[in-house]
Formats: structure tokens, C-alpha cells, sequence
């Protein structure tokens, strides 16, 4: 289901709390960084994923959504919306439950792609941003 209410919003942010991050990046002043450090210190597993690394924020890093040894809840897409499509279906692939896409990222396809999948589907938002809107 693609969501857009806040009742939606609310129920990924509390149930979903194992989060792969696609596009984490090992800067500090970048916002998929900030936004990682936000989930981990309010009780979130933050799993990175950027083939580019071997670790952030002292956490081990994946090259893909498929690599991960873990179960993942939400998968979000710090990524042009341009390379969502294979995202969302490793999504699917992994069993996850939501996708979440950042700021600025769309991709209708993939979203309805991964909503028929029986994905919760989050469209150019922030859950750092949401979480802090909706608890505080």
C-alpha cells in the first residue's frame, strides 16, 4: 500500500524498526548520515548499505539489500529515484515490509511495483523528520 496519511506513517515508524539504509553515506554533514544517527539513538537497528564501504557510524556496512544476514523491516532509499527500481524489488526479494524513498525521491513504478508486492510503500519523505512530527 503506498501511505500518506499519518496513521499509515505512524504504524511503519513504530513497527518497523529494523532499518537498511540504501545510500548511507560515511559523511557526517550528509543527510542519510544524520538521519541514521536520529533512528539509532531512538532504539532502531540501522543496517548500512553502499557498496562503496566496510563500515559507518561503526556498523557493519553491506554492498546490497541481499547480502544482509538479518531480517529487514523498512529499507530506506537515500538514492536518485532513477535506481529505485532495483531497490524496491531486492525489497521484495528480502522480505521486507516497507520501502521507505528520502526527500525528493519518487518513482511511481517501483512503488507500485513494491505495494503489489504487499509492501508499505513512503514517498519523498523523511522518517527522521516524520518520527520527530508525529512522537516528539
Amino acid at each position: 500500500m503506498i501511505v500518506t496519511d499519518d496513521a499509515g506513517i505512524r504504524r511503519i515508524l513504530e513497527n518497523h524498526k529494523v532499518v537498511a539504509m540504501v545510500g548511507l553515506s560515511p559523511k557526517e554533514d550528509r543527510p542519510s548520515h544524520h538521519v541514521a544517527r536520529y533512528l539509532l539513538a531512538r532504539g532502531y537497528t540501522v543496517i548500512p548499505v553502499n557498496p562503496g564501504q566496510r563500515e559507518i557510524l561503526g556498523l557493519t556496512c553491506y554492498a546490497s539489500l541481499r547480502d544482509i544476514p538479518v531480517r529487514v523491516d523498512m529499507v530506506d532509499v537515500f538514492r536518485n529515484a532513477a535506481d529505485v527500481p532495483p531497490i524496491a524489488a531486492d525489497a521484495i526479494a528480502i522480505g521486507a515490509q516497507s520501502l521507505w524513498l528520502q526527500l525528493g525521491v519518487v518513482n511511481q513504478a517501483a512503488a507500485e511495483a513494491a505495494s503489489a508486492a504487499g509492501l508499505d510503500v513512503v514517498m519523498d519523505r523523511c522518517p527522521k523528520i516524520e518520527h520527530a512530527r508525529l512522537f516528539g
